[in-house]
């Protein structure tokens, strides 16, 4: 008898999971459930169909259901949701919408429901003021419906979602005032002195910061929806919730699942959980992180696609793949201002024990003489005594900087040391890097002048 493989979940990790399990076994009765009507979708592209830049946000997307299920022969179930998990039995059941309902037998399940808005249970008001959400593709037909007649909107949040949503809607020529409890934008991600070259950008862009400003309460007036801070309370036509997203676990604990010390699904490197058969990635579950040796949740799409693959091969060859860990590496822009880092910024190696050394540089994207270079912020950290490479962090106008963030992460996960960096062989041309590379001028810096 073929194996019977059932992922739950559609997005970037399940899909992967399901095309791998096929591969893996061209015999496997493979069924992908989602509960939209879309999968293989991709939420990073959520600002850039609110703002129009991307004509649909259907185009959020790689593959159709029917294409998917044709091409990869998997069977795929759509607007359908998964009510209970029967791991004595390997069951589950589904409803299909209209009453009607499917149970299912599986040998391999695979668990990828991703993760959703976090709403913090200590903010009044949110289920009065209903504030916009954005986590899924199919949120932006409300959004743009919502958006279009708003003049001022308060954006709550000044991590990737929020930057990325204020971006959307200042080029919708929308007047944006944005929040931040702590004191910089990006402020699990990147140091203060770095954050302040994109609060530059996004404070000419018009944006109004309201950094070191948490949120209270929300409540909905005849005129708005009224934002109380400590500072007082404002009325906008509507709010963008942008506090970041968490595990969506519910359905995995209800069956058993063991949830790790972040709140996420704990598995092995083979995306295995504490369940016999049961297996999941992506948004969902916990990352090994390489520099830190211990669990960390970083919902990222690189690392859920890779998860969904491991699983995949996992549901049908035990033993057959493993996922080696994360160094943390991330990219966002506003506007022009492009923002990319890896490893871990100066905050995060101290607060974890790490004695550091770190140097800020600026420098060139090209050759001084070469017309259409633009300046970058590169901020790199490493290991006292070691030299070490622990992280980079880089900010400037130019998409460049997200390669940058590519060689560094490369450098972190082979354990390289600022020597090592500095030595490393990076291409030169003028038009695309001045002959002293950015990473190798910030490696000789942070060494004092060693080498």
């Amino acid at each position: 008898m073929s194996s019977r493989v059932i992922v739950i979940g559609g997005g970037a990790a399940g899909a992967s999971a399901a095309a791998r399990a096929r591969r893996m076994d061209p015999e496997a009765e493979v069924t992908l459930i989602e509960r939209t009507g879309m999968i293989t979708h991709a939420p990073c592209g959520i600002p850039f169909a609110i703002s129009g830049l991307v004509q649909s946000y259907r185009m959020l997307r790689t593959y159709s259901p029917e294409r998917f299920a044709s091409e990869r022969r998997i069977r795929v179930l759509t607007n359908a949701t998964v009510t209970s998990i029967d791991v004595d039995g390997k069951r589950v059941e589904v409803s299909l919408g209209d009453g009607r309902t499917e149970k299912l037998s599986w040998d391999s399940l695979v668990i990828a429901t991703g993760a959703k808005p976090l709403i913090p249970r200590g903010l009044e008001g949110v289920e009065e003021a209903r504030p916009v959400l954005l986590r899924h593709p199919e949120d932006v037909v409300e959004a743009q419906r919502r958006l279009s007649g708003a003049s001022k909107v308060a954006v709550l949040g000044g991590g990737y979602i929020g930057v990325e949503a204020a971006e959307a809607l200042i080029d919708l020529g929308k007047k944006v005032t944005l929040y931040e409890m702590m004191d910089r934008l990006l402020p699990t991600a990147i140091d203060g002195d770095v954050s302040r070259v994109l609060e530059e950008s996004v404070r000419r862009a018009g944006v109004d910061l309201r950094l070191g400003q948490p949120v209270r309460a929300l409540r909905r007036r005849s005129d708005g929806i009224a934002v109380i801070t400590d500072a007082g309370e404002e009325v906008f036509d509507e709010v963008v919730m942008g506090l970041g997203v968490r595990a969506n676990a519910d359905l995995a604990v209800s069956a058993g699942v063991k949830l790790g010390a972040t709140g996420a699904v704990e598995t092995d490197e083979f995306m295995r959980t504490n369940l016999e058969g049961v297996f999941a990635a992506g948004d969902l579950v916990e990352k090994h992180h390489l520099l830190l040796g211990k669990r960390v949740w970083i919902p990222l799409a690189p690392a859920a696609n890779k998860e969904g693959q491991v699983a995949g091969a996992n549901a049908v060859v035990p033993g057959s793949l493993k996922m080696r860990g994360i160094v943390g590496t991330a990219v966002t822009k506003f506007r022009n201002t492009y923002v990319a880092r890896t490893g871990l910024s100066e905050t995060e190696a101290r607060a974890n024990g790490f004695n550091v050394e770190s140097t800020l540089i600026k420098a060139r994207t090209k050759a001084g003489y070469y017309p259409g270079g633009v300046e970058v912020t590169v901020k790199m950290v490493a290991q006292s005594g070691s030299g070490r490479l622990l992280g980079v962090q880089v900010v400037g106008d130019d998409p460049v900087v997200a390669g940058y963030a590519d060689v560094a992460a490369t450098a972190i996960t082979a354990g390289f040391t600022i020597e090592d960096l500095f030595f490393t062989d990076i291409g030169y041309m003028p038009a695309t890097a001045p002959v002293w590379h950015p990473l190798i001028v910030a490696a000789r810096t942070l060494s004092g002048g060693r080498f």
